[in-house]
């Protein structure tokens, strides 16, 4: 590899991007990206987390650098651990490619996995922390790093609307607001998530199949788990009941209930329609907003999400964007709760 990178800036860039390719497949495990530099500052390896019982990103990396990991610098996304799991610590493998730095974003929330840092530190190998942290916690690690302060899955709720907020024309028709390109970044997130919750009245309007495809429309190895939240009862013959992936129907209006029964999960897809939106928002329990916006006009009465609890604007819901971002002829707009 031998490739020079323009700083540690570049080099934790090149980390992200291989936790995001890991993201979704590392389940207990977080999606972490490593690169080693070597001593004159070139690229030498790259890892991301292999699934659990496989090899940390560390030593993925470690292990393509060979021995021009000497003296050089080990850049990953999160702290390495400290702590023996189903593999060594990743201290540990540091120590013995006689790396001379490390260089990561944030630190391991985890108490059980933590003190990597200050391990490396009296080993005498330089440390430095908080490179491009809000990249790293906006990033791939966004979902994990929740789940380990909260003890909770984050929720992220993803719709597309028009410009001016309709989810659906007036008759009801909502295929396609958004475009291909939108749907194909969807399918890609969808293969990274844990789970997919919808009501269900999306599944008696809409009959979806919540899997995730790829561009020939073929099903991914990966699939998340299938959750319809409500209290009516689907058709056997409902497409989110068949063979693709698991189902798991909830009989609750409870958000919190939903929240609770996919405590094991980290990283969770609301797609459900105004309602199921509206009673997660009430609740508190959307973490982050996805919404691909298309540039067309829909008007008519079916809104993007029903009632929120907000009697006057001075109550209102207030969010700020963590992400702007284009996708085909769409807007991708991330937001999240003021104070996340």
């Amino acid at each position: 590899m031998n490739q020079p990178v323009d700083g540690l800036d570049a080099a934790m860039r090149l980390a992200i991007e291989q936790s995001n390719q890991v993201k979704g497949t590392t389940y207990p495990n977080p999606p972490v990206g490593a690169v080693i530099l070597d001593a004159g500052g070139a690229v030498v390896g790259v890892g991301g987390t292999e699934p659990a019982g496989g090899d940390h990103a560390e030593v993925l990396a470690l292990r393509r650098a060979g021995d021009l990991a000497v003296g050089g610098t080990a850049v990953v996304t999160l702290e390495p651990c400290n702590h023996y799991g189903k593999t060594p610590p990743c201290v540990n493998a540091l120590l013995e490619a006689k790396v001379g730095a490390v260089v990561y974003g944030v630190a391991d929330p985890n108490p059980a996995a933590a003190g990597g840092a200050a391990r490396l530190t009296e080993a005498g190998v330089q440390v430095t922390s908080g490179v491009l942290a809000d990249e790293v916690a906006g990033g791939p690690l966004r979902e994990w790093l929740h789940k380990q302060r909260t003890g909770l899955p984050h929720v992220t709720w993803k719709y597309a609307s028009s410009v001016d907020g309709r989810s659906a024309a007036a008759d009801g028709t909502s295929q396609w607001i958004s475009s291909e390109a939108s749907r194909l970044d969807l399918h890609r997130r969808r293969v990274a998530a844990d789970a997919i919750v919808v009501g269900t009245g999306t599944v008696l309007a809409d009959d979806p199949v919540l899997t995730a495809r790829l561009p020939d429309g073929s099903l991914t190895g990966r699939q998340p788990l299938r959750v319809v939240v409500g209290m009516r009862e689907m058709p056997p013959e409902a497409k989110v009941l068949n063979d693709d992936s698991r189902t798991m129907v909830i009989r609750t209006h409870d958000p919190m209930e939903v929240i609770k029964a996919l405590s094991d999960r980290t990283d969770v897809l609301l797609e459900g329609g105004p309602t199921l939106a509206g009673a997660f928002l009430r609740a508190g329990a959307v973490n982050r907003i996805l919404v691909y916006v298309a540039p067309m006009l829909l008007g008519g009465p079916i809104s993007a999400v029903d009632d929120v609890g907000v009697p006057t604007i001075a109550r209102a819901l207030r969010w700020h964007f963590d992400g702007v971002d284009r996708v085909g002829p769409d807007l991708v707009l991330s937001l999240v709760p003021r104070g996340d």
